[in-house]
């Protein structure tokens, strides 16, 4: 339930308020990303807290579904998108996305596209192809990746390409690592083609019994994933030197975690797979050292 302090509909208020409102929604949710938030120049970092809390916010309300007027609500996230785009902020959170949004040229389209992939889930919980699944983690995804190379500044527009192919990396590792917690809303986002392909009946993953073909059924997806990072992350050598540092930390944050499904494919069955803050506080450490090496 959202707190007083982070409805989107509270006064935006002073800037420096707003900013460390953003902080602190961002360290609250951020479990992995706020790793890497901590390597940017503050001007960046404020500018990705409250793109984070945006989509944070435009999240919790599909993920309210069932609620009364859900769709209102996302009705209500599309017209804050307006608003930052054109400087009329409604609440801290769009205050300091508006200036990001200026200062960066971010363009509105690709706020009001996350959040066409966020409604996507009040009305599908099925994927029957890669295809479809894959332009899902284009919306919800990639176009965050796509603003935050944005804001951290590149020559090269195949920068943006890169951080889009990263950013379906990130979410299918996501798929993979959130299954339980997925089924038990009443999603399957693992393509049907895939689940026939491995002879994984969905009544079996829903009741968290999947048969012998599930190991293979996460190779494959663990595989598909992995090439996605291949491809994303060279995006490392199309931005600047800090917030590569970011990215090489989120990246290698989820990369860990995908790894860990490898090794246990029905650890997401049991729960879901995360690193200890010494594992986040090494690869940060690690991302920093190949940074500046």
């Amino acid at each position: 339930m959202p707190r007083a302090w982070d409805r989107p509909d509270q006064a935006p208020g002073d800037l420096r308020a707003a900013e460390r409102l953003c902080q602190r929604l961002a360290r609250r949710e951020a479990a992995n990303f706020y790793w890497g938030f901590a390597a940017l120049p503050r001007p960046q970092r404020v500018a990705v807290y409250a793109l984070y809390d945006f989509a944070r916010q435009v999240d919790d309300e599909a993920d309210a579904a069932g609620r009364p007027n859900v769709a209102a609500g996302l009705e209500r996230h599309r017209q804050r998108a307006r608003s930052c785009a054109t400087g009329r902020a409604s609440d801290p959170v769009a205050l300091v996305l508006s200036r990001a949004m200026r200062r960066y040229a971010i363009p509105e389209s690709e706020l009001q596209s996350l959040i066409d992939g966020v409604q996507t889930d009040l009305t599908r919980t099925r994927y029957a192809t890669w295809a479809e699944l894959e332009a899902y983690c284009r919306l919800v995804a990639s176009t965050i990746g796509r603003m935050c190379v944005r804001i951290f500044g590149f020559q090269d527009p195949a920068a943006l390409d890169r951080a889009g192919e990263l950013g379906v990396a990130l979410q299918l590792t996501n798929i993979l690592r959130d299954v339980k917690e997925d089924g038990e809303m009443g999603r399957v986002y693992l393509p049907a083609e895939d689940l026939e392909r491995f002879g994984v009946a969905e009544s079996d993953l829903l009741a968290g019994r999947p048969g012998p073909g599930w190991e293979a059924l996460v190779a494959f997806e663990a595989a598909r994933a992995s090439q996605r990072y291949a491809s994303g992350l060279r995006v490392l050598r199309l931005v600047p030197r800090r917030p590569a540092v970011c990215i090489a930390t989120m990246g290698g944050i989820y990369r860990r975690i995908l790894r860990m499904v490898e090794r246990d494919p029905r650890l997401p069955l049991r729960r879901r797979a995360s690193l200890s803050p010494a594992a986040k506080a090494a690869v940060l450490v690690r991302s920093w050292t190949v940074a500046l090496g």
